[in-house]
């Protein structure tokens, strides 16, 4: 018996009821089907045709979106062997959705490769995996002419016409969306924007990246940086944007949190001196009477995290020494953990009538 040979001939006709009608030539070898039937089936004027080196499609049409996004993971992936090790997914930074707890849509789920999976460690990316994630800036997937795929940087394979391949020595932790392994949104954002010199097409997709509540804006630029594509003019300009963007999503959130549950209206973005001395820094919400102070963290992957952490810490040692004390928020906690924020904030207010008062400080709009 050589690989061309059936291993147990069947009628043909159980395919046409197969969900999905794109098999390998080693799939239809396992349902049946010899080398020379698909041969015969797909020539000129047949009634299947091959889509992809090894992929073939059991009907004449054009491939469906759904076929091709399976042809296109069918192509590039290496199942999984039923025994051995099973391949780990390293997981991307945090980037949490808004309607999912994991960072994924509404109905997605993390997945890892099982034993048999015939898409491997394969997943969509790119522009096809933005609009799997329901970017609306994104075009449809009838629209694109290829579809990029991301696959461990060992497989050797070659991106055609239909596919792109994009390589990565860690593979993230995938969704399943619509029953398809789909890269998380910083990472098919990064690999999207890698094809893209559109500068407004890129302004687009990372701002809905960030209004949309795709994910954090740092998740975001950590991917634009491991990608390297932060030497890019137009992506630094875009990135700025977007910086700003979530820096107002914050403290819009921040706005929400004091009049939602009930908490003193403070002075917003103000900056703090000594009367005839020097800056003390500016911070995002302050309630002078009490001497407490919120300040939001707007550090990102693109500058240095210890030394500007340092010049956080410097700053809030320097005005809890004058009495002031400084609640330190992310813009994740303000999303995801409001209730307790507002908590912090409101035993703060309360325990400053215990403190000594604080030392008198000018506050100035900034």
């Amino acid at each position: 018996m050589n690989h061309d040979t059936p291993v147990s001939p069947r009628p043909l006709r159980h395919l046409a009821d197969a969900q999905r009608r794109v098999l390998t030539a080693h799939q239809l070898r396992e349902h049946g089907v010899a080398a020379a039937t698909v041969a015969e089936r797909c020539r000129p004027g047949g009634l299947w045709q091959q889509v992809l080196p090894g992929v073939y499609l059991l009907h004449a049409g054009p491939p469906t979106d759904e076929e091709r996004l399976h042809a296109a993971l069918l192509y590039a992936g290496r199942p999984v062997a039923v025994r051995g090790a099973r391949p780990t997914a390293v997981p991307e930074q945090a980037c949490p959705l808004r309607a999912g707890a994991n960072g994924w849509p509404q109905g997605a789920r993390a997945t890892v490769p099982a034993p048999g999976d015939p898409y491997g460690e394969a997943m969509i990316t790119g522009l096809a995996a933005l609009a799997l994630h329901r970017f609306s800036s994104a075009p449809p997937l009838h629209a694109l002419d290829r579809i990029d795929v991301l696959v461990p940087r060992t497989r050797r394979l070659r991106s055609t016409a239909l596919v792109r391949l994009v390589r990565a020595p860690a593979l993230p932790l995938p969704a399943t969306i619509d029953e398809v392994p789909v890269a998380p949104a910083p990472r098919a954002l990064a690999d999207a924007l890698a094809q893209l010199a559109d500068a407004s097409v890129v302004r687009r997709l990372l701002t809905e990246a960030v209004r949309g509540g795709h994910c954090e804006p740092a998740a975001v630029v950590r991917a634009l940086s491991q990608a390297r594509l932060l030497s890019r003019p137009h992506v630094i300009d875009a990135v700025d944007s977007l910086l700003a963007e979530g820096l107002a999503i914050a403290e819009g959130r921040l706005y929400e949190l004091v009049r939602e549950h009930g908490l003193p209206e403070p002075v917003w973005n103000v900056d703090l001196r000594l009367p005839g001395g020097p800056y003390l820094g500016g911070l995002d919400a302050y309630w002078p009477d009490q001497a407490v102070a919120v300040e939001i963290d707007a550090r990102t992957p693109r500058q240095d995290e210890d030394v500007l952490w340092s010049e956080y810490a410097r700053k809030r040692e320097h005005l809890e020494r004058l009495g002031v004390t400084v609640v330190h928020v992310t813009p994740k906690k303000l999303r995801e953990a409001a209730e307790q924020q507002a908590t912090v904030i409101r035993t703060a207010l309360i325990a400053s009538a215990e403190r000594e008062p604080a030392a008198y400080l000018v506050v100035l709009p900034r």
